[in-house]
């Protein structure tokens, strides 16, 4: 599987507030979604009739503007820290 323990500990403990224990912080929930859409992004290239897929994509992406928005709504600096670290396009 693409999305094992091991990796999830390891993005919520470089971008968890808290470490490895921090799973619902905004960071950290970002960093996962991203790493998933970049996962079924490279899926819908290769299968782009798997419309079930791509539904899911699309409802991935939606889940982490918002968390995007509540960051940048409460928290500017971490807001631009979180997209410089990953590298994303806003």
């Amino acid at each position: 599987m693409y999305l094992d323990k091991t990796k999830k500990e390891e993005i919520f403990s470089k971008y968890g507030v808290g470490g490895v224990k921090d799973t619902g912080s905004p960071e950290s929930q970002i960093a996962l979604f991203t790493y998933r859409i970049k996962h079924l992004t490279e899926h819908v290239k290769k299968h782009h009739k798997d419309y079930v897929t791509t539904r899911s994509l699309t409802q991935l992406v939606g889940k982490r503007r918002a968390l995007l928005k509540y960051l940048y709504d409460h928290d500017i600096n971490r807001y631009r820290a979180i997209i410089k670290e990953l590298g994303l396009r806003k």
